[in-house]
């Protein structure tokens, strides 16, 4: 019997394995990952200095675990370099590998700026355990009040940022826009957000970007494009990441952003599955988003195992709170939709140091919300909230 095939053995294809064996405890399963197999949560990386965990503590569970979990045949270290959908078989250099159904759970690439200097292949990303190991050692080697500079105060670049601050490092976050979470959140909440991060004493350099980096004896040398010159003992960059459709252009499959699944989690080509960084999801309107969270992920797993059983299955996204980890200022949100994202505004409010803003279109429908300092009771509300306004007046 040809296994089903995961590519990917990130929280994504896991957790679709995971759900997979709950209704199916026999099917073969093949998965296939360029790491060591081992499983640890993503996410947890931004706030393991909050957790008190080293890298290697962060891993839960080892390949040989999962296997054994899974009842799966986990092929580590091996990288997937085509798909030849017609024959279905997936080629590696480990040889070539059948399989009847497919999941594409490719993750995300680190997006990396160019910039000049001669220190700037110094630049730190952390994508993955391994990535983050090497970011500790940086740390480490710098001593327990390092300099670190991070390029970005998105989502990722604050959650570091706050983890380091609290850690006694000496933290500096850069970014284009004129105040932190700009491209999720709106003024109100990130103006609270730069005020909790300045009190944990990050140095914000906002409205500006890092242009070049350059070696100053033992440390780094960051010039600004407002033409300020620092030294810091390490670069992060957490300017984003971009979804890994190279394999799945490769197949010609279907392909925007990110890798375009209907509404059962196919993609163009039947039979094959896609999920988490690298998918883009369909939306109620018809549009396709990426959603690069969890709460997607789990939902979408759970659909697809159906899926994959022969019982097709829609992914019933409910809406789920993005759950921004800086502990000085604990934000929760769920974003517009970009097809409305243009054509409304925010409205905020403040009582008692709690605020709380909400998304509304043109024709004041409710289209997401943000809160700070966020609490389940608030945040729940606030989903049910929104839930009501969209089952309401459907798009």
């Amino acid at each position: 019997m040809k296994p089903i095939a995961i590519i990917g053995s990130g929280l994504a294809g896991y957790t679709v394995a995971r759900e997979f064996r709950k209704l199916d405890k026999t099917t073969p399963l093949l998965i296939v990952t360029g790491d060591d197999g081992g499983f640890y949560s993503k996410p947890m990386l931004s706030n393991a200095f909050a957790m008190g965990k080293q890298p290697q503590q962060l891993k839960s569970k080892t390949v040989d675990q999962m296997a054994a979990e899974l009842n799966a045949n986990i092929l580590t270290g091996t990288v997937v370099s085509s798909i030849n959908t017609q024959a279905q078989t997936i080629h590696t250099k480990m040889g070539d590998f059948e399989y009847s159904q497919l999941v594409l759970a490719l993750g995300a690439q680190a997006i990396r700026l160019l910039i000049d200097g001669n220190a700037a292949d110094q630049v730190l990303f952390v994508n993955n355990l391994a990535d983050y190991a090497v970011f500790r050692n940086k740390l480490a080697l710098a001593g327990d009040k390092a300099r670190v500079t991070i390029l970005g105060a998105g989502l990722i670049g604050c959650e570091f940022s706050d983890d380091l601050a609290n850690a006694g490092h000496e933290v500096i976050l850069i970014d284009p826009n004129p105040l932190p979470l700009a491209a999720l959140a709106p003024a109100a909440i990130s103006s609270g957000l730069h005020a909790a991060l300045e009190s944990k004493g990050v140095k914000l350099k906002l409205g500006t970007t890092a242009t070049q980096i350059a070696k100053q004896g033992n440390a780094l040398q960051v010039r600004l494009s407002n033409d300020e010159v620092f030294d810091t003992d390490v670069v992060l960059s957490a300017v984003g990441l971009r979804a890994d459709i190279r394999l799945a252009q490769a197949a010609q499959l279907q392909t925007d952003r990110g890798i375009i699944i209907d509404e059962h989690g196919q993609t163009s080509v039947p039979g094959i599955f896609s999920l988490g960084d690298c998918a883009q999801y369909k939306q109620a309107d018809g549009s396709h988003s990426l959603m690069p969270y969890v709460a997607p992920i789990m939902t979408a797993a759970r659909a697809i195992a159906q899926s994959l059983t022969g019982k097709l299955t829609s992914i019933d996204m409910k809406p789920a709170a993005v759950l921004v980890k800086t502990p000085s200022y604990p934000v929760a949100l769920i974003p517009p939709a970009i097809a409305v994202s243009k054509s409304g505004s925010w409205e905020s409010v403040c009582t008692e140091g709690v605020t709380t803003s909400r998304y509304f279109d043109e024709n004041k429908k409710m289209h997401g919300f943000a809160l700070a300092p966020q609490d389940a009771k608030s945040r729940n509300a606030l989903i049910a909230e929104l839930s009501e306004a969209q089952v309401a007046r459907p798009i």
